[in-house]
């Protein structure tokens, strides 16, 4: 179980050890019911039943369903940091090619496993199907701050520039590949990958 960050706006942070468990159950509970129901039938009551948590205990949190699906957006993008991270861990510093992979590798595996994350993502898709540049940038920031030292660049305004058109084409390419395949559809996955070298390329070369 991976808890919510502190950072992230909540009616109440968990301070004890039990609450900041139990906070944890809410947002397993609301990725799970996302994946069965979806957003529109996913209601505060269900994810307490669910959590096995009084609704008060839900209420102490969250205002409201889209409050605890943000928070399972920011516990997403967490959780993607993380796992880029190791990856770079295990690869040669300043190869920024097997960067991008991991980058988007690491994506597309959260795409297919991770309970709900088909869904909000990073908060992209809040209210579903909306699509919105706030996450996006987000994520280029984070991207552009983590691979910064890897590559030896300094995290000026061209890298981050360059990073968030790299996210936002991907977004929008890994969306196309999970329209035509549940699972991806491995030729548009592939030329997402072509593009993403070809235009970071020009930069990083």
């Amino acid at each position: 179980m991976k808890t919510v960050p502190h950072a992230t706006p909540l009616r109440r942070a968990p301070v004890q050890r039990r609450s900041a468990e139990r906070l944890t159950r809410i947002l397993d509970a609301c990725a799970e019911l996302l994946d069965e129901v979806g957003y529109d039938g996913l209601s505060t009551r269900a994810v307490a039943v669910r959590a096995g948590v009084p609704i008060g205990s839900v209420y102490r949190f969250f205002g409201n369903k889209r409050q605890m699906a943000d928070a399972l957006a920011q516990r997403n993008l967490e959780l993607y940091t993380e796992r880029v991270t190791g990856r770079l861990e295990r690869t040669a510093a300043g190869d920024w090619r097997a960067a991008m992979d991991a980058v988007l590798d690491e994506y597309l595996a959260m795409k297919r496993t991770a309970p709900g994350f088909s869904l909000v993502d990073f908060g992209n898709q809040i209210p579903v199907g909306a699509r919105q540049a706030e996450p996006n940038s987000r994520v280029a920031d984070r991207l552009s701050d983590l691979l910064a030292g890897y590559i030896g660049r300094t995290p000026d305004e061209e890298l981050r520039r360059a990073f968030l058109v790299a996210v936002e084409s991907a977004d929008t390419l890994v969306q196309l590949a999970f329209r035509l395949d549940p699972q991806g559809d491995e030729a548009i996955i592939h030329e997402t990958r072509e593009l993403l070298r070809a235009y970071l390329g020009r930069l990083l070369d």
